[in-house]
């Protein structure tokens, strides 16, 4: 299928590894002319020697960090009038009541919720007047299912996603859609640093906390980060643009509510 996006200019955030490169890579390989995100300049060089090595075209990078106004303006900068934004950050420690201070919290809602807002804001009003805008999210499976463990995460992308819910309907008469996609168990260092974590509170194996994070998913596997970057690229599709404001499960079929 040709999602139409041949040409289009697209952001990715956070795109020096995991979710976000795989997601730079399935939108470079649909056409588009991608600017990848890292704090990591010799990092960001690398994913994009990989990008261009599998789809043939080289992604600009913008090395900044998306949790400082600096960083923001400089991948903005990079790409003055995107057609396509995909916001994606690290998520924060898990823990306890007890773990998270205030300045916690406030590092989460800058990270989670604070920077992606900043970033839609900026890329919308274009959107609007050229009449063509796709924004994807990635958050997190934990906005639909919240853990006390996960609070800070949970916390800032709720918020994230109740923005973009409202925003959605004012903008998507100008063909502008904003869609969230809500991973989990998907196989990316994230994973690996909660199988180690599994590690050091239960006194089991590497192995064996690998195998109980595949028993955790309905499919029986961790998920493979080309699955979440074929469903980004179709959100941003010429064919996607009645889809809007909906919040996608990526998780094996885990997820056990009704809606």
């Amino acid at each position: 299928m040709d999602l139409g996006l041949t040409g289009r200019r697209a952001i990715v955030c956070a795109s020096s590894s995991g979710l976000g490169k795989a997601c730079a890579t399935a939108l470079a390989r649909e056409g588009c002319e991608v600017v990848l995100n890292g704090r990591d300049a010799a990092r960001l060089a690398l994913a994009a020697d990989e990008i261009e090595g599998r789809v043939g075209r080289r992604p600009r990078e913008a090395v900044g960090d998306l949790n400082t106004p600096a960083g923001r303006a400089a991948l903005l900068a990079a790409c003055d009038a995107p057609d396509i934004l995909v916001t994606n950050n690290a998520g924060p420690p898990p823990g306890t009541l007890g773990d998270w201070d205030h300045a916690a919290w406030l590092a989460a809602l800058e990270a989670n919720l604070l920077a992606p807002i900043e970033l839609i804001s900026a890329v919308v009003p274009g959107m609007r007047r050229r009449r063509f805008g796709r924004i994807v999210n990635i958050t997190s499976a934990v906005v639909k299912s919240p853990r006390l463990g996960m609070s800070l995460s949970t916390t800032a992308r709720t918020g994230l996603t109740a923005f973009c819910k409202g925003l959605q309907r004012e903008v998507v008469a100008d063909n502008v859609t904003i869609n969230n996609l809500l991973p989990q168990h998907i196989d990316t260092g994230r994973q690996q640093e909660m199988a180690q974590r599994m590690v050091r509170d239960r006194g089991i194996t590497f192995d064996e906390a690998r195998a109980l994070q595949a028993k955790m998913v309905r499919a029986g596997r961790l998920g493979r980060p080309e699955e979440l970057a074929d469903a980004c690229a179709f959100l941003c599709s010429a064919q996607a643009s009645f889809i809007s404001g909906q919040n996608l499960q990526v998780d094996g079929g885990s997820y056990d509510g009704l809606i």
